[in-house]
């Protein structure tokens, strides 16, 4: 299906990709790669400035008015790339170090196959998606009418998976990825010589005492039988050596599957906080935000996609996981409006992790991950 030639060139488009990342919404120069591609490849219908530089491509083959969607997401992150690689990031703080330079050439690959080979009864509609990092960038494009201008019955789309081993395929029906909730909570007290502490109200050891605390609420407040994760990831005061800090400030970020368990973590990790607070006469300010919401995939949809991938991988190579994993994902927004279906192809073990420095997309499952889209879009699309 992916003959020598596109897998070549599929390569060569991942690693110009690599070369120009783009944070957010400031896509642009990954977007004009898309539509020139998508031109090339002789795709007409092609529009742009979706949810500020998405692209939406559609490619109609037969008679069926049936549609689905194949969804790619385009983002970099802001991170300083450490590979020594003849195509690194030629952007300064700015790198693909989750894989979307490898998602959107994928997508392309499996485009030129649709476009030029048909095989399919309906219409595929082509989501190239910005700022999925941000978890911004899918509710921009449905903000933009994507699904009354662009109408479809589901939605497919996949992810990298270092960990996994190469050329591997695993989802599963039901939840496979959490929400992500982001908080940040501001102590402002009084600070002052660090050898006098009894005449103001530092905020460091009251900092101190509310980050243990935080974590009781998983382990005493939450069902055991509900998934969820409270991570502090930074503690910043103004404090200095011999000078005791006046503001400190706690932010991270809550991981549940449930929005119930969502509020309720919120609910007392205010409580806490205010508490610990007053215990210190301290001013403080909460801000807790639903970044992302859970990935729930269609039971159906998913099944169905088991039973493509064990022929496009190998049954051998197919894994329905047993559980969810927490990480998030804005794929889940489409979700919300129509069924579909989202999964893991393996990186390879030796693989960096996601957000890493040393992270790099591993070429040799482009065309496995080319063939499975094509592949999805041929069985649900079938004459």
């Amino acid at each position: 299906m992916i003959d020598a030639n596109l897998n070549a060139r599929m390569k060569k488009w991942r690693q110009a990709l690599h070369r120009i990342p783009e944070f957010g919404f400031e896509t642009f120069d990954t977007a004009d790669f898309v539509v020139k591609k998508l031109k090339d490849f002789g795709i007409t219908d092609i529009n742009t400035k979706i949810g500020v530089t998405g692209v939406v491509a559609t490619i109609k083959c037969g008679e069926s008015n049936k549609a689905i969607a194949l969804r790619a997401d385009m983002d970099a992150l802001m991170i300083q790339e450490q590979n020594n690689l003849s195509y690194k990031s030629s952007r300064p703080g700015l790198m693909h170090a989750c894989g979307h330079d490898g998602h959107t050439s994928t997508l392309l690959g499996a485009a030129e196959v649709l476009k030029k080979r048909g095989g399919f009864n309906g219409i595929v509609h082509l989501i190239f998606q910005p700022a999925e990092e941000w978890g911004k960038g899918a509710q921009a494009m449905l903000g933009d009418n994507l699904l009354k201008r662009f109408p479809f019955e589901e939605i497919w789309g996949f992810h990298n998976m270092p960990g996994l081993a190469a050329g591997y395929f695993e989802t599963r029906p039901g939840p496979i990825m959490s929400a992500e909730d982001n908080f940040e909570i501001i102590l402002k007290g009084v600070g002052g010589h660090s050898s006098r502490p009894q005449h103001g109200s530092e905020t460091l050891v009251p900092a101190c005492s509310l980050v243990s605390e935080l974590q009781t609420i998983v382990s005493r407040k939450i069902n055991p039988n509900d998934t969820a994760v409270i991570s502090i990831t930074e503690l910043i005061s103004d404090g200095t050596r011999n000078a005791l800090p006046g503001k400190s400030i706690i932010s991270g970020d809550v991981r549940t599957f449930k929005e119930d368990v969502s509020k309720k973590i919120q609910y007392e990790m205010e409580k806490i906080a205010n508490a610990i607070a007053k215990a210190h006469n301290l001013k403080i300010k909460f801000k807790y935000s639903n970044e992302f919401i859970p990935l729930i995939n269609d039971l159906k949809l998913s099944e169905k996609s088991l039973e493509i991938a064990s022929v496009v991988f190998g049954q051998n190579k197919t894994i329905k996981a047993k559980e969810p994993m927490t990480g998030s994902e804005d794929f889940a927004r489409f979700l919300k409006y129509v069924p579909g279906s989202y999964a893991f192809i393996g990186n390879g073990f030796e693989s960096a992790p996601l957000h890493n420095p040393n992270y790099d997309y591993n070429d040799d499952i482009l065309k496995v991950g080319a063939e499975y889209l094509v592949a999805v879009v041929r069985e649900r699309l079938s004459f």
